[in-house]
């Protein structure tokens, strides 16, 4: 039987006399389902190199490890897809997500997708690891993205992320120029009734709260950084929108209807009419964009393996950072 790399726990002096069972949910955080999986697995929990039951009382300098069986993605093809690591160890896999890379295979779309890449490079590496995103981007939206390697990590992170101790920042690039510094919107989000794989703001919808602050004011664009209280879905671009902001080259909220599609407009008037008009020509360029202007910028979390905290972070994309350049 073959196991992942086991998580350890060195019982401090302060913690003497602990049942074993108290260590494993109050200070290891497992769940019950978790333990009850390790009970039965060979060497699921060993105090000392030993198994042990739950129930003995520990001591203090007691060496604590967790094995959980190795797992594969069986139903995911593993395909050579070059992905961009920004961090890698026997608990976690960090990458830079493309933008229009989806994350997980899906009906109709089995191939090329960030899980195929991810499930190639493990067997290259020789490990057998099952595909576990911890949170999911949007097809359009790139950055980071983090995947744990057994179900400890993923349950431990995805707590975390229940508790809002996670935090996620996002850059974003919007039509017009955002008035405040920074701000705070706060405006409940549900789907819209006409069309329900739309979101809107409405007063009925689940509470949605967002962050901004604004990096750089360009003519006609602004880059904002963006940290999410909550996490609706498409809460970022709904609120965006709500604000009078939306993304550029968002397809569902932004250009192609009210102020987005004027703001597109007026900026290509302004750059036919005036050749030397450099920056309104590139922010022109940016409602010409293939996907929504979102890039998940950096994740912080404690890691499960360490319980270190830990910062990621992922540089912008090339067509985000080209409007950028444009208008610099």
């Amino acid at each position: 039987m073959n196991y992942y790399a086991p998580i350890i726990y060195q019982v401090p002096p302060e913690e003497e006399g602990f049942y074993l069972k108290t260590i494993l949910h109050n200070k290891l955080g497992l769940s019950r389902k978790l333990v009850s999986r390790l009970k039965q697995t060979e060497q699921g929990i060993t105090v000392n190199g030993r198994r042990e039951y739950i129930s003995i009382k520990v001591q203090s300098g007691d060496r604590i490890e967790l094995r959980m069986e190795e797992e594969e993605s069986e139903d995911i093809l593993p395909q050579d897809i070059p992905l961009e690591i920004l961090y890698e160890d026997e608990h976690l896999l960090i990458v830079n997500k493309e933008p229009g890379m989806i994350v997980h295979p899906t009906h109709g779309h089995y191939v090329n997708t960030i899980a195929n890449g991810v499930v190639h490079h493990w067997k290259q590496r020789g490990e057998n690891v099952r595909f576990r995103p911890i949170h999911r981007l949007d097809q359009e939206t790139s950055g980071v993205l983090a995947i744990a390697k057994n179900p400890y990590v993923h349950q431990q992170i995805s707590e975390q992320m229940i508790a809002r101790t996670i935090h996620k920042e996002y850059l974003a690039l919007v039509h017009g120029s955002v008035a405040e510094d920074k701000g705070t919107i706060d405006a409940p989000i549900d789907r819209d009734p006409e069309e329900p794989h739309v979101r809107i703001v409405t007063p009925d919808g689940y509470r949605a709260v967002t962050h901004y602050e604004v990096v750089q004011r360009y003519a006609g664009l602004t880059l904002v950084r963006l940290m999410l209280e909550t996490g609706r879905t498409h809460q970022i671009r709904v609120h965006m929108k709500h604000l009078g902001h939306p993304l550029l080259g968002d397809k569902m909220y932004g250009a192609g209807s009210g102020e987005a599609a004027e703001a597109c407009d007026r900026l290509r008037t302004e750059a036919e009419g005036d050749p030397s008009a450099h920056l309104p020509a590139a922010a022109a360029a940016g409602c010409e964009l293939s996907r929504q202007a979102l890039h998940a910028y950096r994740l912080a979390f404690d890691h499960p393996g360490t319980r270190n905290r830990v910062e990621f972070t992922a540089p912008l994309p090339a067509d985000m950072q080209a409007v950028i350049d444009a208008c610099g």
